[in-house]
Order: structure tokens, then C-alpha cells, then sequence
């Protein structure tokens, strides 16, 4: 993936962000089944998120750490999906691959489409998500 352009956030928004990425990096270096189960309780509760909040997230998430702004998608994925929940509001998560040629991604959507991301949806094969609960019926 080429690296995401990297603007300035104002010091008074950075604690949040920098929280958020502080704790994907430790969620992060979980097994697979491990970040989906956290993932996992960390949405309930939550409002479905809008293109804008979740492009907002990212855009944060990118300007404070070099990591999340070049090829540390699976970090950056799953710090703006933290900062969303911090919002209140959650994107789907999704990891996934494509076979053309062979990579493996992770990236936020909202609707289906990719948040911020340059390849088309569909475009990876999605292996694992994380979304928000169906609304339970009465």
C-alpha cells in the first residue's frame, strides 16, 4: 500500500488518537482469534458509524503515527476502529486478502465500501470481520 499523507493534528485532540494507537499496537500482536474476540466486545453498545467519522478516525490515527500512515495497515485498521468506539460510533473491521497479486490487508468500511483505503471493494477477498451486531428483535 503506499503510505497515506501524513497532516497535523492540533495537541488538544492528539490523547485520544495517540491512546488509541498505544493500545492497537498491543492488540495487535494477539492471535487472530484473540484480536477478533476483543474487537469483538469492544463494539457492543455502539452506534453504526458514518463514512465521515471513520475517514475522521483515520485521517487522526495516520497524523500522529508514522506506523499507521505507511504499511501498518493491521494497526492503523484497528486504531481507527478503537477511536470510532471511543466516539461512540463503530465502522466494520476487516481483515482480508487478494490473490493477484498475493496480500493481505486490513482496512475499516462503512456500507461496504473501504474508508480511506485506494482499492475498490471487492477488490480483497474478506477473511474476518468485525461488525456491529444485529439489533435485537423484541
Amino acid at each position: 500500500m503506499v503510505p497515506a499523507a501524513q497532516d497535523r493534528l492540533p495537541l488538544r485532540r492528539r490523547p485520544p488518537v495517540v491512546l488509541a494507537t498505544a493500545a492497537a499496537r498491543l492488540i495487535v500482536v494477539l492471535k487472530p482469534h484473540r484480536v477478533r474476540r476483543v474487537l469483538s466486545a469492544l463494539r457492543r453498545g455502539a452506534a453504526p458509524a458514518t463514512a465521515a467519522q471513520a475517514l475522521a478516525a483515520r485521517e487522526a490515527v495516520v497524523a500522529v503515527s508514522a506506523r499507521c500512515a505507511g504499511e501498518g495497515c493491521l494497526q492503523r485498521s484497528v486504531a481507527t476502529a478503537l477511536l470510532c468506539r471511543m466516539r461512540g460510533v463503530w465502522p466494520d473491521w476487516c481483515t482480508g486478502v487478494r490473490t493477484a497479486p498475493f496480500r493481505a490487508h486490513a482496512w475499516v468500511e462503512v456500507d461496504g465500501t473501504p474508508v480511506g483505503e485506494p482499492h475498490r471493494p471487492g477488490e480483497y477477498h474478506r477473511m474476518m470481520v468485525v461488525s456491529l451486531l444485529p439489533p435485537k428483535e423484541s
